[in-house]
């Protein structure tokens, strides 16, 4: 995504944890910046992407935290996927300061951010988004302004559910056609181009039969965004039993070891409980 952003002739600052991962990118012509505070003190918009509540706390945070370079006008735009409750205490915060907040989590995988064809759902004041739009446009090809603050991570919630609950059923029925004697490729292939084949299914069925070189979405990293949802659900009370049943595969999966691997791994689960392999 800040690939995109240079290759899109923007002028990019930016920091890592590990600076080793921003190697490529400061080559590309990515300015270094030795902390977060620094980033917002050079930008107009500053992007932050983490992978949880307490590492979106740490870069916003202290001495050297993203608030503290934010002035008035500026804006800050987290796409991370993180509770809505955090998100909105730091709109207020940096309201308090005379700037402003998006969040804007994103859907899509490695090969959508690679291209810019994200989906990017936005919680916010809308002539906010307006400002941001252009850059926003360089890496998703749709924009969705979803309501306030909170709003747009809540919706990003909303539709992990559904990607990883979509997985189960496509997983079951290869399994169930592998046992009737059809190969796994035939039955995977014949699924996918069947009437009750998703986007979702698509991008990762394929996983069970060659798992990607690099993962692209963690069984941790789905486990997270699950268990935001039962929070949110317990908080709104809605009823969410095919997150509780995604939760306990995933379960399964870190228990046998997969919690480092693309949460596809969920196959292995099925397939252990059929009394396959699995391993």
């Amino acid at each position: 995504m800040a690939r995109r952003l240079l290759e899109a002739g923007h002028h990019v600052v930016g920091h890592n944890r590990t600076r080793a991962k921003g190697d490529s990118l400061v080559q590309a012509g990515l300015k270094w910046a030795n902390s977060p505070r620094a980033v917002a003190e050079a930008s107009e918009i500053t992007f932050s992407m983490v992978t949880d509540d307490a590492a979106l706390s740490t870069v916003c945070s202290g001495p050297d935290g993203i608030l503290a370079g934010m002035t008035a006008g500026k804006i800050h735009v987290d796409m991370s996927t993180v509770s809505p409750r955090l998100v909105r205490d730091l709109a207020h915060q940096i309201a308090a300061g005379g700037s402003d907040m998006l969040d804007a989590p994103v859907s899509g995988s490695v090969p959508a951010a690679e291209s810019g064809t994200l989906v990017i759902y936005v919680g916010g004041e809308a002539s906010v988004l307006e400002r941001v739009r252009p850059a926003l446009e360089v890496m998703g090809q749709k924009i969705i302004h979803v309501g306030r603050n909170g709003q747009g991570t809540s919706m990003k919630i909303a539709i992990n559910v559904g990607i990883a609950a979509q997985l189960v059923p496509l997983f079951e029925g290869v399994l169930l056609a592998e046992r009737s004697g059809i190969p796994r490729s035939q039955a995977l292939q014949a699924l996918l181009e069947s009437v009750a084949a998703s986007p979702a299914m698509k991008y990762r069925g394929p996983f069970i039969l060659q798992p990607p070189d690099e993962v692209w979405f963690s069984v941790a990293l789905m486990q997270k965004d699950i268990q935001l949802a039962l929070q949110l659900g317990r908080e709104l009370e809605v009823p969410l039993l095919s997150a509780g049943m995604v939760n306990e595969l995933l379960n399964a999966a870190r228990a046998m070891g997969h919690t480092d691997r693309d949460f596809s791994a969920i196959f292995s689960v099925l397939e252990r409980l059929a009394g396959g392999g699995g391993g």
